[in-house]
């Protein structure tokens, strides 16, 4: 499979792979063991009626795992049936329970408690899936070279999506809370220390809060609709990240860039 090229980590990284996205996907799509993959998909999930009957067929289940970034669980066949089949509908439903809302968005996407039948059968559901997988996929493979990189992929993707959601914004907040790789982010950037996760998830919650008003300018979740805004904090993302992990950086020169990206989200 074609390996993403990622010719330095940090910014500098990001710089490089934001300027050769489009080609580097395109050709990355092209893989033949992602073209078996997505194209057996599309072609079978239109016969999956039930939650069973996509678990006992691992290429399938592999494709819709890896589209919510949940492919580590493909093992775990007893628990994404039961979260499947229970589906989001019903309050005490397993999915609504977990603290990640990964699972949510799955069971949501498949539909398998709907009255009018699963979504699998609809037309466009496979493509759908599909696109979401070769994304998801793609940053994987990213992230198999620089994990920082990955994250800032997914933030980019998803923010935007959470702050455009209908959700009051303390139920935004608990969505990136509760959603691992988001949270990975936002601790970072916010500069929380080890330990942070283990508070009261009403404490965590204001603190998110207060610290993405007084160090980022954030006045609602919202505000990361604004491509100019969520590029500022993916890039104080990794310099954080650089900070934390070692950078070829001068400690100087990554104070400086923080304070002028701090400044630019007023």
């Amino acid at each position: 499979m074609f390996q993403p090229i990622i010719p330095a980590s940090g910014l500098t990284g990001w710089v490089f792979l934001n300027a050769t996205m489009e080609r580097q996907t395109e050709v990355f799509n092209k893989s033949p063991e992602l073209t078996r993959d997505t194209d057996y998909f599309e072609q079978n999930i239109g016969n999956i009626s039930t939650a069973e009957e996509l678990v006992s067929d691992r290429r399938l289940l592999r494709v819709a795992l890896g589209a919510f970034g949940l492919e580590e669980d493909i093992n775990s066949r007893a628990l994404i049936e039961k979260i499947l089949s229970e589906g989001t509908v019903d309050d005490d439903a397993l999915a609504n329970k977990l603290t990640d809302e990964r699972y949510k968005d799955l069971a949501e996407a498949f539909g398998f408690d709907r009255l009018l039948g699963p979504r699998t059968t609809q037309s466009g559901f496979g493509k759908e899936i599909v696109d979401q997988f070769r994304a998801r996929s793609f940053e994987v493979a990213v992230g198999d070279q620089e994990q920082a990189l990955r994250l800032a992929l997914n933030a980019k993707r998803e923010l935007p999506v959470i702050a455009l959601e209908g959700d009051s914004e303390d139920a935004k907040w608990f969505g990136i809370m509760g959603t691992g790789p988001l949270r990975k982010v936002l601790e970072t950037v916010l500069g929380f220390p080890p330990g942070f996760g283990q508070l009261d998830l009403d404490r965590q919650l204001v603190e998110f809060q207060d610290r993405a008003s007084s160090q980022l300018g954030l006045t609602s979740i919202d505000d990361l609709a604004d491509p100019e805004k969520l590029d500022k904090l993916i890039e104080r993302f990794l310099l954080m990240d650089q900070i934390s992990t070692g950078s070829s950086m001068s400690s100087n020169s990554i104070a400086l860039t923080l304070l002028q990206s701090a400044s630019n989200f007023r």
